[in-house]
């Protein structure tokens, strides 16, 4: 099936701009500009959303503004008000477990402990969720209270040099996908 929504997880607000569990928002910003789409609020659907066609198919970019870890509410509301299944829609998101600067797509699996994604599975109830994951690395230590106040840094200068490029390429890869590209040659073409 198509992807007829792409969803970037972050934490809504000023303080969470730049750092690293907003990755999938600031792909979410590339890919609108991308698109030539701009964010609206949606109340009703906890979210900013962007709409826009491509190959004459309407498309959705959406960023919950539920905080990370409810972020299935608002993808669940979108996807039962547009009738859209869980197939079909790409979600981006941060992965400590992958290194800095490096991306994967998956067709679905577990969260992986990525609490977001999590809350999308519970709330979609299916892992059957197209994902691109963008590498943050861990922390030195890992313990829980270092990577809760690591992810929720911002990118160092050092680290930028590593994640522009990347986010970039998530973009693209969306934009890859939506355009008819499918998820195994974007599997092909971009993770690594």
């Amino acid at each position: 099936m198509p992807v007829k929504m792409v969803v970037g997880l972050g934490n809504p607000g000023r303080r969470y701009e730049t750092t690293r569990h907003n990755a999938g928002f600031m792909v979410a910003d590339l890919l609108a500009d991308e698109l030539a789409c701009s964010f609206e609020l949606s109340k009703k659907h906890h979210s900013l959303v962007a709409k826009a066609h491509l190959n004459e198919t309407g498309i959705l970019v959406a960023k919950p503004l539920t905080f990370m870890n409810n972020s299935g509410r608002a993808v669940a509301s979108l996807a039962r008000w547009y009738h859209i299944e869980a197939s079909e829609i790409l979600v981006i998101y941060d992965d400590l477990d992958l290194p800095l600067g490096r991306l994967r797509i998956r067709p679905g699996g577990s969260a992986g402990g990525h609490r977001g994604m999590q809350s999308i599975i519970n709330a979609l109830q299916t892992t059957v969720i197209p994902r691109v994951k963008i590498g943050i690395g861990r922390p030195a230590t890992g313990e829980t209270d270092d990577v809760i106040d690591y992810v929720l840094q911002p990118f160092s200068e050092a680290d930028w040099e590593l994640v522009s490029p990347v986010l970039l390429k998530a973009a693209r890869a969306a934009h890859f996908i939506l355009s008819g590209g499918g998820l195994p040659e974007a599997m092909n073409r971009f993770n690594g």
